[in-house]
């Protein structure tokens, strides 16, 4: 009977991971490595009701000194300058030909931009698959770069009356995301794709802060 034991045993500990339990471990030593990275962003913002597509690039800076405290700036270059800060609860939005800059607080909705715009980048397996069903769809490629394509549906409800699903292509050799594609409502998507990569960089905090100048305009929306 040992020897039946045995054998099962070592079956077991012989089989292969799933490719889905592969890619979401390759993730979860990337998250833990994780502390900055820099990268060029193009994010299509899709509205289903004119079929139209807006496009705008840039480059995106993170850098995050301890979990739950993530510093961003991303400064778009096309089709217009923008740039966006995100500081704890804090989001700003400068822009350049008008001189403002607009201040939000984001309150607790501050934890939806990590989880979306951010998704990936510091993000554990044990994070995605809590506010996650996972399915693995299959190898793909992203700019000439091997990928996992996943597929994300939001167990919240409140959450997924917003967002139906989301699709993250993560790169099979280090679990970093290549891009993700976020569909919400009625049609609309936002697709986010990152090239030139950079993981890890040395970042000063300057890096990821804006640089105002001193007689710019404060615009609090919503207040």
């Amino acid at each position: 009977m040992w020897k039946l034991a045995l054998c099962v045993l070592l079956q077991l500990t012989a089989a292969k991971a799933t490719p889905l339990d592969d890619i979401l471990t390759k993730m979860d030593r990337a998250a833990a490595a994780f502390k900055s990275m820099t990268a060029d962003l193009t994010q299509t913002a899709y509205t289903s009701a004119i079929d139209e597509s807006q496009v705008s690039a840039g480059k995106i800076r993170i850098k995050r000194d301890r979990p739950g405290e993530t510093r961003m700036l991303v400064d778009f270059s096309q089709p217009d300058l923008k740039s966006v800060q995100l500081q704890g609860n804090l989001l700003d939005i400068y822009l350049p030909k008008l001189n403002t800059v607009q201040e939000y607080n984001l309150g607790q909705n501050s934890s939806l931009i990590e989880r979306f715009l951010l998704l990936g980048f510091g993000t554990s397996r044990n994070e995605l698959t809590a506010a996650n069903d996972i399915t693995y769809e299959g190898p793909d490629t992203v700019n000439g770069h091997a990928a996992a394509k996943l597929l994300l549906k939001p167990k919240d409800k409140e959450v997924a009356s917003k967002v139906q699903k989301i699709e993250l292509w993560l790169a099979t050799d280090t679990g970093y995301p290549l891009q993700h594609k976020i569909y919400q409502s009625g049609g609309d998507y936002q697709l986010f794709v990152f090239t030139d990569l950079k993981m890890n960089p040395s970042l000063a905090d300057s890096a990821v802060k804006l640089k105002l100048p001193k007689n710019v305009k404060k615009e609090t929306p919503g207040r």
